[in-house]
């Protein structure tokens, strides 16, 4: 019987050899057949949903409110006081008449007033009077009288800030020859002058002087009860008889 043994023993360190062939093919295998591990993924990135609202920096980290942006305000200028109107809306708006002035020229119509009578001051009984075309200075005891001796006050005729009298029969009283008298207007630049006085303040309340407008210095004043146009004077006297009231028409 033969003896095998040396064979075996030759052939152990091929058996070896093959036998670590074997396991490291079936290590490799194993290996490359092991399904492969997920890569890591970045976490989702939030949609921006614009300023002022939540956004994250990292799933790590808490939420952080991301301030609005600060908002550029606009100053709108004030509206201007008044605009200007279109043509046609100005046209449209019904005009204002203009206040008349309270000096009309001479010449023009003028206002008239209430009757007027002018009493003396230093012969309380007695009034202007128109008697035979002159102006004295008389009593008055009838109708006709009274008449006579009311007067409508007017705008001057040659300055609107004084005075002009016009009498019952539309005549006015002027100064001629330094006298006072009533005679109809013949519209002479003269003629309104001498009709226009000017009233000034006297020592007495209430009386007043009338100076004419074309003789600066010179009043009307009664002398043996004449009213007459002088010059002014100094004098208790002078003062008292140039001195007169106006009182509510006597007609």
């Amino acid at each position: 019987m033969l003896d095998n043994t040396p064979r075996i023993r030759r052939l152990g360190p091929a058996a070896a050899l093959a036998l670590a062939a074997a396991v490291a093919c079936v290590t490799v295998t194993a290996m490359t057949d092991r399904p492969a591990e997920p890569k890591a993924t970045a976490p989702p990135t939030p949609p921006d949903n614009g300023p002022g609202l939540l956004s994250f920096a990292s799933p790590s980290t808490a939420p952080a409110h991301t301030p609005a942006p600060a908002r550029s305000r606009t100053v709108s200028s004030p509206p201007p006081s008044s605009a200007p109107e279109s043509p046609a809306r100005s046209a449209a708006r019904p005009k204002r008449t203009p206040a008349k002035s309270p000096t009309p020229t001479a010449g023009s119509s003028r206002p008239a007033e209430h009757g007027t009578s002018v009493r003396s001051l230093s012969h309380p009984g007695r009034y202007w009077h128109v008697s035979g075309g002159l102006v004295k200075l008389d009593p008055v005891t009838s109708a006709a009288d009274r008449r006579a001796a009311t007067f409508t006050r007017v705008k001057g005729l040659a300055d609107a800030r004084c005075w002009s009298f016009t009498t019952a029969g539309g005549g006015y009283l002027r100064h001629r020859d330094f006298l006072l008298r009533a005679e109809p207007s013949d519209g002479s630049p003269l003629f309104r002058q001498d009709a226009t006085f000017c009233p000034r303040p006297s020592a007495v309340t209430g009386a007043v002087v009338l100076e004419s407008v074309n003789y600066p210095g010179r009043f009307l004043r009664h002398q043996d009860f004449q009213l007459r146009l002088d010059p002014y004077r100094n004098t208790g006297l002078y003062r008292s008889d140039s001195a007169f009231l106006l009182v509510d028409g006597l007609a």
